[in-house]
């Protein structure tokens, strides 16, 4: 994620059209009156990009695929991208996999063992049928790709054209755009996108890929944020969470998990010394992620210890990093180090200071400047 997780994008005011009428009356023969399934659902809360965590996914999902026979695995992406993921396991080669995580780049999803995640579960669980159920995030690439190959196999009006153009205009609404080269070219401001919506599409397409599947259970893999049970994600406090919604139209049926707490490192790796003004800190070090997010190739990160009274007076630059970036828990006055490397090769060293800040409904901390 860029510095602080700030969203940049251009200060001149972008307009998208809403579907066309032609869209909307094809969509119309979707058949959205389904009735409601009877499986289970478990949703398992995650934070994107973190290996252990993956792995740990890995393990349940072994344990509901052959001790279980449940073959459905709903996922925080677009309707197209399930449906090339769907293509992919099929496939005697990894090409649609690589151009997947080629469009993932800039994510956190772009990092390596994402590909070992998808590749185990081809070789491991064979029949597992994504179902994509986000808006449609990188429709400017995934999902024109998508569109155009069905295109080419004269696919025009069937369910699965129909969705995804309508994924696509979802992608449109959620980020504000639909000229992604003038989107990203211009000047920059930041924008906040419509996080609600978001959370209003996810559970409109979650509910009509359950209920046509019958009594089956399923699998769900989300961003914590949808999985927690109440309200609130991002800082809106008046709008049900996906787990939320989903519950008030399944109940009981309905199972969450938190899984954050296998990204966390509790000890570290090993303690360094860090001088800084000529004052030597002890600094605990948990390690190095390789998450990539913008031109940022990996970060490491350590904890400056006693450190917190030395720095409670220096100057806020604008910086700020969420608790969840870190590899280890992020407590009440501690002081951290962050050394980000860029794709060129250097690198950035960042002071973080944890006040007990929030932003949108989650805690952050505080980047200081040191002379």
């Amino acid at each position: 994620m860029k510095q602080g997780q700030k969203l940049l994008v251009g200060k001149k005011d972008f307009f998208f059209t809403l579907a066309t009428l032609a869209i909307i009356i094809s969509c119309a023969s979707i058949d959205t009156h389904m009735e409601r399934s009877t499986g289970q659902i478990f949703l398992y809360g995650e934070v994107h990009g973190v290996e252990s965590i993956m792995n740990r996914q890995l393990e349940i999902w072994y344990e509901y695929y052959h001790n279980h026979n449940m073959r459905h695995m709903f996922v925080e992406f677009g309707f197209f991208t399930a449906e090339f993921l769907n293509m992919w396991m099929q496939a005697d080669n990894d090409d649609i996999l690589y151009e997947l995580f080629d469009d993932w780049a800039g994510t956190l999803l772009h990092v390596p063992y994402a590909l070992a995640f998808f590749r185990t579960i081809k070789r491991e669980f064979p029949e597992t049928i994504f179902h994509g159920v986000d808006v449609g995030h990188q429709f400017w690439s995934t999902g024109e790709r998508f569109l155009q190959y069905l295109r080419d196999n004269n696919m025009q009006g069937t369910e699965r054209y129909l969705l995804t153009l309508e994924a696509i205009e979802q992608g449109k609404n959620f980020y504000g755009f639909d000229d992604f080269e003038l989107w990203s070219n211009a000047e920059t401001s930041i924008v906040d996108f419509d996080l609600e919506y978001r959370v209003t599409s996810m559970t409109n397409n979650f509910i009509r890929e359950f209920d046509r599947l019958g009594n089956q259970n399923v699998m769900g893999i989300f961003g914590n944020a949808h999985v927690t049970i109440g309200y609130g994600p991002m800082g809106l406090p008046h709008v049900p969470r996906l787990a939320q919604r989903l519950r008030e139209h399944y109940g009981d049926s309905v199972h969450t998990t938190d899984l954050s707490r296998y990204a966390l490192q509790l000890d570290p790796i090993r303690v360094d010394t860090i001088s800084i003004n000529g004052v030597d800190y002890e600094a605990s070090y948990f390690g190095t992620d390789l998450t990539s997010f913008g031109n940022i190739v990996s970060r490491s990160f350590w904890r400056l210890e006693n450190a917190y009274d030395d720095f409670s007076g220096k100057s806020a630059n604008g910086d700020w990093l969420p608790s969840d970036n870190y590899l280890m828990p992020v407590e009440m006055h501690q002081v951290f180090v962050v050394d980000v490397t860029s794709t060129d090769g250097t690198v950035s060293r960042l002071f973080f200071r944890s006040d007990g800040e929030y932003w949108q409904g989650m805690p952050i901390t505080t980047g200081v400047s040191v002379d």
